[in-house]
């Protein structure tokens, strides 16, 4: 599953795409154009020619988790949903959810798996569930999702968030699934890799965030901000399996402070520690993007290794300084000794 390529020709091709200079071994912001705003915590993947991104939240013909699509990279197009509406049982389960969250898009098995979550702001009554496609190709007879119902879920009384999904394999074709959000951190947990739901009871803790010297107060009914930690994405690269998270907070606007930190691990349950050796665990993390004049609160990552003349990817949301409005952010990864490089637009 996981798909190394060269990182020079991959490079050379994404300098050329977005006009940055050819042969630079530094990452490469692309500048998107079409329907590329309004995107938060997108998951992208390709089949055959077409790179499709799909996204947390209502879709702008009415349904959920949008779906983006494009043949460059550059330009983008709106190309469909997931579902028209939530799910009957999410609404019975829990009768507040108003928007999906957090897909995640997955090929396994010959079958595309998108997980996704349901929660409401603040609270950590969530659940993660999954649909299945044969393909993506919305013009195809055998495109429809299937909704395969609830994964994981977390209550009041859990120390866990169950949201923002990432189907992982090991290297010896173990399914994982890490997920969390706030509360004690990033969580890990096997799956059947039939049935894709959770195989066993053990819940690993991957990442967490340092509790400051003089914890301020919590707001009321809400988590500490200093709690912030999530969207987890494990990539499998070279000898080590890479942690990407994000810090702080999102959804704000001009005011999210969202950044991208990672770690890496030689195990897929850790410890992930950062380029410091810090344990991501006890709150560390190596800086892969902040905000900058033009864009603020990087975050809700995901990535695609590529393969043949593909480049590796890095797919977030920001929000620009000028408006707070959100939009989908596409990087090469570049990787100098072991560990990711991703860039921010500067227009």
């Amino acid at each position: 599953m996981f798909r190394k390529i060269s990182a020079i020709l991959g490079l050379f091709i994404c300098a050329s795409l977005s006009g940055a200079s050819v042969g630079a071994q530094q990452p490469t912001a692309y500048s998107l154009t079409g329907a590329y705003w309004a995107t938060h915590d997108p998951s992208i993947i390709k089949q055959g020619k077409t790179w499709y991104v799909f996204s947390t939240g209502k879709a702008p013909t009415g349904g959920q988790l949008a779906i983006r699509c494009s043949e460059d990279l550059l330009l983008w197009r709106l190309c469909g949903q997931v579902f028209d509406k939530i799910p009957d049982w999410i609404t019975r389960e829990n009768p507040g959810t108003k928007e999906l969250w957090a897909p995640d898009i997955s090929y396994y098995n010959g079958v595309y798996r998108l997980y996704y979550a349901y929660s409401l702001f603040g609270k950590n009554t969530s659940g993660i569930a999954l649909a299945t496609n044969k393909t993506l190709d919305p013009t195809s007879a055998d495109y429809k999702w299937v909704d395969q119902g609830l994964v994981l879920r977390s209550r009041t009384q859990d120390d866990f968030n169950a949201i923002d999904p990432n189907f992982a394999v090991d290297a010896k074709g173990g399914t994982w699934l890490a997920f969390g959000s706030f509360w004690s951190g990033i969580k890990l947990v096997s799956l059947d890799p039939q049935t894709g739901k959770p195989g066993g009871s053990t819940i690993d803790a991957l990442a967490a965030r340092k509790p400051p010297a003089n914890p301020p107060p919590g707001k009321p009914d809400l988590p500490p901000d200093w709690e912030a930690v999530e969207a987890p994405f494990i990539v499998h690269h070279g000898h080590y399996y890479y942690l990407f998270v994000s810090w702080d907070l999102c959804c704000l606007g001009t005011k999210s402070t969202y950044r991208i930190m990672m770690g890496r691990s030689s195990e897929i349950t850790g410890p992930y520690v950062d380029q410091d050796g810090e344990l991501m665990r006890d709150g560390g993390g190596t800086p892969v993007l902040t905000g900058n004049t033009r864009w603020v609160g990087p975050g809700g990552q995901s990535v695609l290794l590529g393969h043949g003349k593909d480049p590796d990817i890095l797919v977030f949301h920001a929000y620009a300084q000028t408006t707070g409005k959100p939009a989908l952010q596409v990087s090469t990864l570049s990787w100098e000794d072991g560990w990711p490089h991703a860039a921010l637009g500067e227009k």
